[in-house]
């Protein structure tokens, strides 16, 4: 079995093995994964954090060992909050994004295989106080375009940005919405819901479609068109620019307490 680490900033995960399948999800620098297929120049993958699967270009692909990706899988783990920051060695350079992830930082200092690299520009949480800092984060994404299988502030989904969030606050949860509302325990009333719960919304068959992360004073935060703030009350999202409800409300869970 192959194993690979995520060295580019970022690369997208499809559903089939072709260039124009649709991008279905992204592996974010620092993420790492294990190969369960090839076909010509495509590797099916599965990501260590949270067993998503789809397909990668073979030439996108950093090899490691078996014994890095277990070294690797119980490392301390620091996640990059600031927009941009960067790695460094004396051959290159790569630009990274919010939500990178790396391994046993000491000193600025980030491995990569045997390889040393400078880190510039890190930023995490301090992990005080786990909901403000949650809120926080969620809002540096605002007017985020949207991207269907997007995880970062250039182009995010509704799940991706829950994940991301949750992530970045030292949470790991389940990449789609349909996944997620299964985690913690349901709020019996909107006005019972705290800052960082996660709302989700249902489609005319009853299947969960959407989610966004609970603010203070019945908003939501959610990825619709662009990382936004609308109303939310028992129906679901107001969105006052439509003048109209967008999304029907299924449930609040609470994933943090």
């Amino acid at each position: 079995m192959k194993f690979g680490f995520a060295k580019l900033s970022i690369i997208p995960v499809r559903a089939e093995a072709r260039e124009q399948s649709e991008m279905v999800s992204q592996i974010i620098h620092g993420e790492i994964f294990t190969v369960l297929a090839e076909k010509k120049n495509w590797l099916q993958i599965q990501i260590e954090t949270d067993d998503y699967e789809g397909w990668i270009d073979k030439n996108m692909f950093f090899e490691i060992s078996e014994s890095q990706f277990k070294l690797i899988q119980h490392s301390p783990k620091t996640v990059n909050k600031s927009l941009i920051c960067s790695l460094s060695s004396e051959t290159e350079q790569i630009h990274l994004t919010r939500g990178c992830t790396f391994y046993s930082v000491e000193n600025q200092q980030a491995w990569i295989s045997d390889q040393s690299y400078k880190i510039e520009n890190l930023e995490t949480v301090s992990g005080e106080n786990l909901r403000t800092e949650m809120i926080e984060t969620a809002k540096s994404y605002l007017s985020s375009p949207y991207l269907w299988g997007g995880k970062t502030p250039f182009g995010i989904d509704c799940s991706g940005f829950s994940q991301i969030v949750y992530k970045i606050c030292g949470l790991a949860i389940p990449r789609d919405a349909s996944q997620q509302v299964n985690l913690g325990y349901s709020r019996n009333f909107i006005d019972e819901a705290e800052p960082g719960d996660l709302a989700f919304f249902d489609n005319e068959e009853g299947k969960v479609t959407h989610v966004g992360i609970i603010l203070e004073g019945r908003k939501i935060i959610h990825a619709s068109g662009s990382v936004r703030i609308d109303s939310i009350d028992h129906q679901g999202i107001y969105n006052k620019d439509q003048k109209k409800y967008t999304h029907k409300l299924r449930v609040i869970q609470n994933i943090i307490d």
